[in-house]
């Protein structure tokens, strides 16, 4: 029953949706934000807890103007995404483009048939910028993902985030995908901020607490010996981007355990601090203590 659902009704809208102007969608947008944060006030407690923990000199004033400007933004990126559906190349690489450093870093690693490990953060717009990465560079983007429960709107997701000729792997299958393409010149996708199991997490201080990461983007360069780089994501103004590229490491096996990962977050966090309200507070990313 939900299946048919999504096929018949939602997918459908969303379709629909994505054919409309941006103007038109960011009108829509700035109603879903009254709804999301005055009527169904969708986590607020959590946003607001995860502000002052990470902020603690900042007053009661200032994380509340943070917050409501991150839940305009979380509707846009919402109805930005749903743009994914139609939007065109020429649409996207204005409105998301890449620095002239970033594409110089990208451009080197491909002509000299370097595979290189990108971390990105739930900063800006991420859905956009790995779309935009797949339109302005020829090395092909493998990205990880979690599948999704549902399989009709995973497969629907897969789609789109692959939209321009990107290889999208699911997290247990990611590991043996690379192992037997190691030959194969790409660009590792990874995001860096979700929340890992305790089990194995690495530990690094981020927002004021001890926090756990995932140490997939470690791993994977250790064992390849492969540079990883951090995408800077920054938001110009509404339903603008742009994306720059930090260089993390020239070499993953340079480093003793834990290193890259410390040097990819710190990079995180300076981007988080530059925009605070263009991250994605409502995520639970503290729910495991040290």
């Amino acid at each position: 029953m939900q299946n048919a659902l999504l096929r018949i009704f939602v997918i459908p809208i969303i379709y629909l949706l994505s054919y409309l102007p941006m103007p038109v969608l960011y009108l829509k947008s700035t109603g879903f934000y009254f709804f999301v944060y005055y009527i169904l006030k969708y986590r607020k407690k959590v946003v607001l807890e995860n502000l002052k923990n990470s902020f603690p000199n900042k007053t009661e004033a200032e994380i509340k103007k943070i917050s409501k400007e991150f839940y305009k933004h979380f509707c846009d990126v919402i109805f930005e995404t749903i743009k994914n559906v139609s939007i065109s190349e020429k649409e996207l690489m204005k409105r998301c483009p890449f620095t002239e450093t970033g594409k110089k870093i990208f451009n080197d690693f491909a002509e000299k048939k370097q595979s290189v490990v990108v971390v990105i953060g739930h900063c800006g717009n991420w859905e956009w910028s790995a779309l935009s990465y797949q339109i302005h560079f020829k090395q092909i983007l493998v990205g990880a993902y979690h599948p999704l429960s549902n399989k009709v709107f995973d497969s629907f997701v897969l789609k789109l985030r692959s939209k321009f000729g990107a290889t999208i792997v699911s997290m247990k299958e990611f590991y043996p995908y690379l192992l037997n393409n190691r030959n194969e010149n790409c660009t590792i996708g990874l995001i860096a901020d979700q929340s890992p199991p305790k089990e194995g997490a690495t530990w690094v201080n981020f927002l004021n607490r001890e926090t756990a990461f995932f140490s997939g983007p470690e791993k994977i360069a250790a064992k390849f010996n492969y540079p990883v780089v951090y995408v800077h994501v920054t938001k110009i103004k509404r339903g603008y981007y742009e994306c720059d590229v930090k260089k993390v490491v020239d070499s993953g096996q340079e480093f003793k355990q834990g290193e890259i990962t410390q040097k990819h977050v710190k990079l995180l966090e300076e981007n988080i601090i530059q925009q605070p309200a263009y991250w994605l507070w409502s995520h639970k990313r503290w729910k495991h203590k040290f």
